[in-house]
């Protein structure tokens, strides 16, 4: 059984095109289409009220400068990418929805093996909610 469509989710840190280059590997001789997605934390949540600014403004800047540099981060595959996605919200809520509404069905992403991930991972929450194959790359801290 091959996959016909990798999801990549990147953090569009240096270690985003680690992850890309391991779905181009993939996704290359089965065929399949890749698409990236960054999950951008939704900033409306982390503040109480007590702060006065724009939030609308802001999270459209953030998404759209997201945007720009997953864009670029695209480029840089020899796979063409089908889909670059940036979503704000909880990480495995967006990645859930990505994998209906596009029909993906391997998920990579990358997991830091450092202290502060064995305290807080969103990796066990995604594996937790995710419904098809996950592919987890093990990233230097």
């Amino acid at each position: 059984m091959g996959y016909k469509h990798i999801l990549v989710a990147v953090d569009l840190s240096a270690d985003s095109e680690k992850l890309i280059q391991k779905g181009a590997a993939l996704a290359a001789p089965l065929g399949a289409k890749l698409s990236l997605i960054h999950i951008d934390v939704n900033y409306a949540q982390l503040y109480t009220g007590l702060i006065d600014i724009n939030m609308v403004e802001t999270r459209n800047q953030i998404i759209e400068e997201a945007q720009s540099q997953l864009n670029k981060l695209a480029k840089l595959s020899d796979t063409p990418v089908t889909h670059t996605l940036v979503a704000s919200g909880d990480l495995a809520d967006e990645i859930t929805e990505s994998i209906g509404h596009f029909g993906i069905d391997l998920v990579i992403c990358g997991h830091h093996q450092d202290f502060w991930s064995t305290l807080i991972s969103s990796a066990k929450q995604l594996i937790n909610k995710t419904p098809v194959d996950m592919l987890m790359v093990p990233l230097p801290s």
